[in-house]
């Protein structure tokens, strides 16, 4: 069961719908905002056409009705009783949302990361023997256990967190929040539910009800579970294994991780996977900066050497007093120029074409 994958996706979706399913229905009555005769006066008295409180003599006569945005009125789109409260979830998603919070209730780090208090726990998980448990009715017996085991850290922790509600819900009859504390997960019920039902924070589930509810609070996962020695051992026989199904749920196995072995930096170096790999390029493949051509000057002549007696000639034709045309001589000058020019690029085309040419 411990080593199922840990999918918080699937528990946080689960746990999400799941939850929902114990909502209870509740919306606006049906005729708020619609008990009273109105009706409009039609036009030609200056006012708008929506209906009107009749009578006389009080602030309500005369005020609109019936719209919603008018006082007093009916709201848009009010709630009904036949909303769609509850959710339906998959039975295969919900197994392996149950797996997978028990997989991570085994590890520490996670069990510490959600706030529990298990630094003096002796393992994770906790397993108690059936002999602790037997004969338990009174509460105090289940404190001396939780503090034999170092376990009671945590129920102070949940006593201590006790505050007033921040919200609305403190006059809707639930005044107060706090913290979870451990779970404890047994094989048969009698006594035990009583002895622990008023340790703050304390939660019991049999083992064959676990609910995701009580093992995710939230949606979290990391809850510290106390396991009873035979819910510990039932938990092969009612979940199974990867090789033998489960006997209490029919052909149910549990779910396979993508990889067996997570630690993907030493996959990545083993001899086996290096041998197989090409060697490293180190020739690095040439990329030509690309720059503006009518901003860059430099690049402009590379493009079109005629750029510079074109520039020159303007510069001419700019300064004061000068009006002549270019010369024969200039113009012959500039083709030179440019033929010189396209001569260079070619080199310079045919050697960035060697340099990008697979080495043999």
């Amino acid at each position: 069961m411990f080593t199922a994958p840990i999918r918080s996706d699937v528990v946080q979706f689960v746990h999400t719908n799941i939850n929902k399913n114990s909502r209870q229905a509740y919306a606006v009555s049906v005729g708020a905002g619609y008990q009273t005769s109105a009706e409009s006066w039609g036009t030609g008295r200056a006012v708008a056409r929506i209906p009107r409180v009749p009578g006389g003599g009080t602030h309500r006569a005369g005020q609109a009705a019936f719209g919603n945005m008018c006082r007093g009125a009916g709201m848009f789109a009010p709630n009904k009783v036949w909303r769609r409260w509850h959710r339906r979830v998959n039975l295969n998603q919900k197994r392996m949302a149950v797996c997978a919070a028990l997989a991570a209730s085994a590890l520490p780090s996670l069990v510490m990361a959600r706030g529990h208090s298990i630094d003096n726990v002796p393992e994770v998980p906790l397993v108690v023997a059936n002999d602790a448990f037997s004969g338990m009715e009174k509460t105090k017996t289940a404190v001396a256990l939780l503090k034999a085991v170092n376990a009671y850290d945590d129920v102070e922790r949940s006593h201590d967190s006790k505050n007033i509600r921040a919200g609305t819900g403190k006059r809707r009859n639930r005044r107060f929040t706090s913290r979870v504390g451990p779970l404890v997960v047994y094989d048969e019920s009698g006594p035990l539910t009583r002895a622990f039902r008023n340790l703050p924070g304390v939660e019991l589930c049999q083992v064959s009800r676990l609910n995701l509810l009580r093992l995710a609070p939230g949606g979290h996962l990391g809850r510290f579970i106390i396991w009873t020695e035979g819910a510990f051992k039932q938990l092969d026989t009612v979940y199974g294994t990867q090789q033998v199904a489960s006997s209490v749920k029919k052909g149910y196995k549990l779910p396979r991780a993508k990889m067996t072995n997570s630690d993907l930096t030493a996959i990545i170096n083993s001899d086996e996977i290096q041998s197989v790999l090409r060697p490293k390029q180190t020739s690095q493949e040439f990329r030509a900066r690309k720059k503006n051509p009518l901003n860059n000057f430099g690049f402009m002549v590379k493009l079109n050497p005629y750029a510079i007696p074109a520039r020159r000639a303007e510069i001419l034709r700019s300064r004061p007093g000068t009006k002549r045309a270019a010369s024969e001589k200039e113009v012959e000058i500039a083709k030179a120029q440019a033929k010189k020019g396209q001569a260079a690029k070619r080199r310079r085309s045919a050697f960035y074409t060697q340099l990008k040419a697979p080495v043999k």
